[in-house]
């Protein structure tokens, strides 16, 4: 078996929560690294979501963690990006949970994720995401247990 665990280090991007609103996104700081994954993990639609009430995740990065821009699909591994950063839409029934993956390229050092709700959203929705940052520059990472 091959050791992955020496070689990344996990950042909360969203903290697992019941979201039914916008989250305030975190900064994440990829000093020291080459490479980052987002991780989000969406339980069962607290609502059927339509093209009116939906959550978009937007994915924006920056330089100096003051000024941001939302990703393109050129900065991205896995996802075509649509307008404004859009990396995941629920639009449709989320009848089960569910996880998925984007892969970052884009060379900023700084990401933020939101989760941008629109319409309206009586039940909540159980959300998490996480940055994996890898290819550091100082490895082994430290343990996160």
């Amino acid at each position: 078996m091959k050791d992955i665990h020496s070689a990344i280090l996990a950042a909360v991007a969203i903290g697992n929560a019941t979201l039914s609103a916008d989250n305030t996104p975190a900064a994440i700081d990829l000093l020291g690294y080459d490479a980052a994954e987002i991780l989000l993990a969406i339980g069962v639609g607290g609502i059927t979501f339509s093209g009116t009430n939906k959550i978009e995740f937007v994915l924006t990065h920056s330089d100096d963690d003051v000024t941001y821009s939302a990703v393109e699909t050129k900065d991205m591994l896995g996802v075509t990006v649509a307008a404004g950063g859009i990396i995941k839409s629920l639009i449709a029934a989320h009848a089960a949970a569910a996880a998925y993956r984007f892969g970052y390229k884009g060379g900023k050092r700084y990401l933020k994720l939101l989760a941008d709700f629109s319409g309206t959203h009586g039940t909540g929705t159980p959300i998490a995401a996480i940055v994996l940052k890898s290819w550091g520059h100082d490895n082994p990472q430290a343990n996160q247990a």
